[in-house]
């Protein structure tokens, strides 16, 4: 059973005009293209095709908007990296990210990055935008059933020094299940408390 029964998807956005009315709480949701953005989303609110996943790198295009419940959204960036498109539909992607920067309602980012690469140049890129902007960032280690134990605890060590406390940081997996319940508290506290709530590293 989902525990956001509400849960719906909203709009998928390909200007600012689109975007949902600034107020109530929103979450934004980035990552390099194919680090597991979309399977995150689907574990963590436990809605099995909430938003659509792909192999395909640069699948998301457009900010989509998800609502948890009345009041209280995620936002799907396109991902980074590989993203596919010519400039000027990239040049359009930054402009609604930068608009999306923008709301009052945008309380935090959670930063998917794919633990058998760790974090790379473009996610300490979106860290310090992100820092600018003054949002917490909490940083999920997807895909970390594909890592030995020992590799996994290095990842999450070595990330957490690489971060030096500009964000907090965990190991998840969508298949595995492993960090949802955490992924999900940090998620609902930045959503109910404000701009300034913000959670504590995983390590």
């Amino acid at each position: 059973m989902s525990v956001y029964p509400s849960a719906q998807f909203l709009i998928s956005a390909a200007a600012a005009a689109q975007f949902p009315a600034d107020r109530g709480a929103e979450v934004a949701i980035a990552g390099r293209s194919n680090a597991g953005k979309s399977s995150a989303i689907n574990a963590i609110t436990a809605r099995h095709a909430l938003a659509r996943t792909s192999k395909m790198p640069g699948r998301t295009r457009l900010l989509n908007f998800f609502q948890l419940a009345e009041g209280k959204r995620l936002v799907d960036l396109p991902g980074y990296g590989f993203a596919e498109g010519p400039p000027p539909e990239r040049d359009a992607w930054a402009r609604l990210i930068e608009a999306l920067a923008q709301r009052a309602c945008l309380k935090g980012l959670v930063l998917v990055v794919d633990s058998r690469r760790g974090l790379l140049p473009p996610d300490l890129q979106l860290l310090d935008w992100a820092q600018g902007l003054r949002h917490p960032v909490h940083v999920l280690l997807s895909k970390s059933d594909q890592l030995k134990r020992n590799e996994a605890r290095m990842v999450l060590a070595k990330s957490a020094a690489t971060l030096a406390g500009r964000g907090s940081v965990q190991l998840f997996s969508a298949r595995d299940k492993l960090g949802i319940e955490e992924a999900r508290a940090i998620i609902d506290h930045w959503l109910s408390e404000g701009p300034d709530a913000g959670g504590e590293a995983a390590i």
